[in-house]
């Protein structure tokens, strides 16, 4: 994690970010430190953020989400993301255990959010060459072929976030947690 990351205001940033920082800040009432971090490159900035927003918008359900999320967190080890996301999943009333599970990275109780759990770990081992029978056993638990592509979306989304946060040395902000 390096420190040399400046934590842009709109006034410092590159032009072409503070278009992006200006609607974050309207939209969430403050700019988060990740954001004004990420500013220094518009690009990964407004990448990141068309990313996630697409991913948000698949056909997988809202938890089901955050589990692709979370798993990219913990398996990345992003603070900022592990903290924020917890505080998601707590606004969408996931169960405590649940929670506690993928902080710590370990199996999950619902067998259906632990087949996205696996095959999102599966598809990051392999590289994206995941064999017929974890697709199957993924495909077993009512989740679709599109399902998982999105998965695949969440992991490009997450892997640019965790990664960028981690360089840039991302606070993390108590807004989004609680």
């Amino acid at each position: 994690m390096s420190s040399l990351f400046p934590a842009h205001t709109t006034e410092t940033a590159p032009s072409a970010s503070r278009r992006t920082m200006e609607g974050t800040e309207r939209k969430l009432g403050f700019l988060p430190g990740a954001v004004a971090r990420l500013a220094e490159s518009p690009e990964l900035l407004d990448g990141f953020l068309r990313a996630s927003a697409s991913f948000e918008a698949t056909t997988l359900d809202p938890v089901a989400r955050e589990v692709v999320i979370m798993t990219m967190a913990v398996r990345n080890d992003c603070h900022v993301c592990v903290a924020m996301h917890t505080g998601t999943l707590r606004r969408l009333g996931a169960d405590e255990d649940l929670v506690a599970a993928l902080q710590a990275g370990a199996p999950l109780g619902d067998v259906r959010l632990e087949a996205i759990r696996t095959f999102t770990l599966e598809v990051l081992a392999t590289a994206g060459g995941v064999s017929d029978d974890a697709v199957r056993a993924f495909l077993a638990r009512d989740y679709t072929l599109r399902n998982a592509l999105e998965v695949v979306l969440g992991i490009g989304a997450y892997t640019m976030s965790t990664l960028a946060n981690r360089l840039t040395g991302a606070p993390v902000d108590h807004q989004l947690v609680s």
